[in-house]
């Protein structure tokens, strides 16, 4: 009688230890000192006959099973239909983005009028949107790597969408600024969208998509400044917060058409379920996935901060938090001097290093239509930054594509230290944010690259953190310490961008042309990125 058994499951753990490899040891060694204990990869095993057949051979063993990872079917898949509707509808959350902060230059001088607000009042709410983006941005990246990124994108535009609405019928100063600091909190969540993107790409075409991410951030700043135009001298700020949120609005109503990352599913333990991603992903396209079966990874420990510390990481986290840190504190630095030595009354005097008087703490002026006009057109640079680093990220990489951008901003900052006239400094000041901005947009396309996806939502969320830190301390710089010394003001701006350019050229990874990583183990060198199996039982790999 043939006797013969259903198929097995093998469940096993990855080394991290080289030396514990041997047969020996691994007799020797309980589970906790043979592999992790947060990563666990399970295959099923073909069917095995106990038996062999008239030649010698056991059937079960002719039996081989193809198995392949997301990054596999992804790149089988590659460029589609699925991707730009996802462009789409993840672009609406970063436009809204940019409204958010935009409204923060048009607001202020507003309220500083209407209100009656003294100069500290007025910072104040532009300081505490900061505030909360600074506890928001870790919070909703710890939320996306251990519930989903679908889950953490959809509730943080909730969160905005409904404070948004609620400050704009704040009754009062002390309510405006508990609101918008709630709405900082919230739209802090928003660079999740790059994460949640970046795992649907194809290698080839990743840094190129993300840079088209980026426009939509372009698109959203001129479309708030276009509607405050419109919106402002007639029907008021109110009506302009109010507004602001339409983007997040329309998010929301398509958001159902999300799926879950399938890299997320998969390092869940949800292979089924990463697979009917992957086939509706195929199907939209017009492909085919590749044959075989998904092998199966469990991460049991996502978002930790620890993790981002580890021995493979500590040195690019601590790296890319220093350049999102100036990355921020000189984009939002360029845009509040901009306005600070157009206002001056002698270009001369200012850029000599004479000190720019400061005015009446309760003097306001209202934006006029040549204020907008102006503003739009200082906008307008994101785009021509946009183009510089789009042909330029995937041809010398991103670390050497973020140095090009802080370099080439110190160099715009050296002709503000002599006397030249307007134009000139309207030229300098337009070509420094351009670089500045598209540097912004290469770090957004690099952090997602570099960190694996157990880690990667929180990894972005800890790193615009520090933007935002960057953004907060700014002001104090580019509008207070001006006041008192134009040359010391510059030289901040420009050693922190030389310090961060050579921080991007020795950045220990270039991303260039790789996969995204689905463990933290696929960073160790030799035999400890993968755990294979004899072919004829299929393969495996985290």
């Amino acid at each position: 009688m043939d006797n013969w058994r259903k198929p097995s499951t093998i469940s096993y753990k990855r080394w991290r230890n080289p030396e514990l490899r041997d047969e020996a040891n691994f007799s020797a060694q309980n589970d906790e000192i043979q592999g992790t204990d947060n990563e666990i990869c399970t295959i099923a095993s073909p069917r095995i006959y106990s038996r062999t057949n008239k030649s010698g051979s056991r059937p079960g063993f002719d039996q081989t099973e193809e198995t392949f990872t997301v990054e596999d079917a992804l790149e089988a898949i590659g460029y589609g239909k699925f991707q730009w509707k996802l462009s789409l509808l993840t672009g609406l959350s970063w436009i809204g983005d940019a409204m958010e902060m935009m409204i923060l230059s048009i607001l202020s001088p507003q309220l500083h009028c209407e209100w009656r607000l003294p100069s500290y009042q007025v910072a104040m709410i532009t300081a505490v949107v900061f505030v909360g983006m600074c506890f928001g941005s870790p919070t909703w990246g710890n939320m996306a790597d251990n519930y989903g990124r679908k889950l953490g994108l959809t509730f943080c535009m909730c969160w905005t969408l409904y404070f948004g609405l609620l400050s704009a019928f704040a009754p009062v100063y002390g309510w405006l600024l508990f609101l918008r600091g709630l709405v900082g909190f919230g739209i802090s969540g928003a660079p999740q969208a790059v994460t949640m993107y970046s795992e649907f790409l194809p290698v080839k075409a990743r840094g190129t998509c993300i840079m088209l991410i980026g426009a939509f951030w372009a698109i959203g700043a001129v479309s708030e400044v276009l509607l405050a135009l419109w919106i402002m001298p007639t029907l008021g700020w109110r009506w302009l917060l109010g507004l602001s949120t339409i983007p997040m609005a329309i998010f929301l109503c398509f958001c159902f058409w999300l799926p879950e990352s399938p890299r997320f599913d998969r390092l869940m333990g949800k292979t089924e379920k990463a697979m009917a991603t992957l086939t509706r992903i195929a199907k939209e396209n017009g492909k085919e996935l590749p044959k075989g079966k998904m092998a199966a990874c469990k991460k049991n420990d996502r978002g930790r901060l620890k993790d981002l510390f580890s021995p493979q990481y500590w040195r690019t986290t601590l790296l890319l938090c220093f350049i999102w840190f100036v990355n921020a504190f000189s984009y939002y630095g360029i845009v509040l001097l901009t306005t600070e030595l157009f206002q001056s009354k002698d270009l001369c005097e200012t850029t000599q290093g004479a000190k720019i008087e400061p005015n009446c703490s309760v003097e306001c002026k209202y934006l006029t239509s040549a204020d907008y006009k102006d503003l739009l057109w200082t906008t307008l640079a994101e785009f021509p930054g946009l183009l510089v680093i789009f042909l330029l990220v995937d041809r010398i990489g991103r670390k050497k594509s973020l140095a090009v951008c802080f370099f080439m901003f110190s160099l715009c900052c050296l002709p503000l230290y002599a006397c030249i006239g307007r134009l000139a400094l309207t030229i300098f000041i337009f070509i420094a944010r351009a670089f500045i901005s598209g540097g912004y947009q290469v770090v957004f396309v690099y952090t997602p690259e570099v960190f694996p996806t157990g880690n990667r939502a929180l990894a972005m969320g800890t790193c615009s953190a520090m933007a935002r830190v960057g953004s907060l301390i700014t002001p104090f710089v580019a509008q207070v310490l001006l006041r008192s010394s134009v040359y010391l003001t510059l030289s901040i701006y420009l050693c922190c961008s030389l310090l961060a350019g050579i921080a991007s050229l020795i950045l220990p990874i270039e991303t260039l042309g790789r996969g995204l990583q689905e463990s933290s183990l696929d960073q160790e060198a030799g035999g400890q990125t993968t755990t294979t199996i004899p072919r004829s039982y299929g393969t495996a790999s985290c």
